[in-house]
């Protein structure tokens, strides 16, 4: 059960693969708080939706505290292009989690979403410029 009732607003984008695949509804984190939570508590999410994480420009370790959806997580370059991918990452599991390669994006769908859509290392990912020019808040 979520201690602080429901998910902060956030604001929210589609993005598009290069390889055709789209997410109509992505929620965009970039203060510290936030990503703190990221997708904590939630029990469900839409197969078009997902969550952005915009950080420094480093090898990200994400973990799955408190996390009740299994997920696909892209690490993502400034340029959009995913440099890593971890696939059907277990819920509720608090082992740090990486790519091993600098990212400045953590993109989470659904588990599976990368093998049902064809989401690939290399791909690039058309982020919105208001998503380019926000600087993370860490």
């Amino acid at each position: 059960k979520d201690p602080d009732g429901a998910p902060p607003m956030l604001p929210t984008y589609p993005l598009k693969f290069s390889g055709g695949a789209e997410l109509g509804a992505v929620e965009f984190v970039y203060r510290e708080q936030d990503t703190e939570r990221g997708l904590m508590f939630r029990t469900q999410m839409p197969e078009d939706h997902g969550m952005l994480f915009k950080l420094t420009h480093k090898v990200a370790t994400f973990w799955m505290h408190n996390t009740c959806i299994p997920l696909d997580m892209l690490f993502v370059e400034d340029d959009g292009t995913i440099v890593g991918i971890l696939e059907n990452v277990p819920i509720l599991n608090d082992e740090a989690r990486s790519v091993g390669k600098p990212s400045v994006y953590v993109l989470e769908t659904n588990a599976g979403w990368c093998a049902r859509h064809g989401a690939k290392v290399g791909q690039k990912i058309t982020l919105p410029e208001s998503v380019r020019t926000t600087k993370p808040h860490e």
